[in-house]
């Protein structure tokens, strides 16, 4: 079990209440899901913090109830 499986099961658990990214523009070709497999649509409220770093934006989103 890796931390995206555990970030699936409690999103799928309803106990997020926030999800905070760091995008970065680099293409890898393939990676790790944040959430592992997600069997459910779950909805992000528009970010309503952004901060643009040094080649990195961090994002905060709230889960959409």
């Amino acid at each position: 079990m890796d931390a995206g499986d555990v970030g699936g099961q409690v999103l799928a658990a309803g106990l997020i209440d926030e999800v905070r990214m760091d995008v970065v523009p680099v293409v890898f070709g393939s990676g790790k899901r944040y959430f592992g497999s997600v069997h459910a649509q779950h909805l992000l409220e528009d970010p309503d913090v952004a901060i643009q770093g040094d080649r990195v934006l961090h994002l905060r989103c709230r889960v959409r109830r």
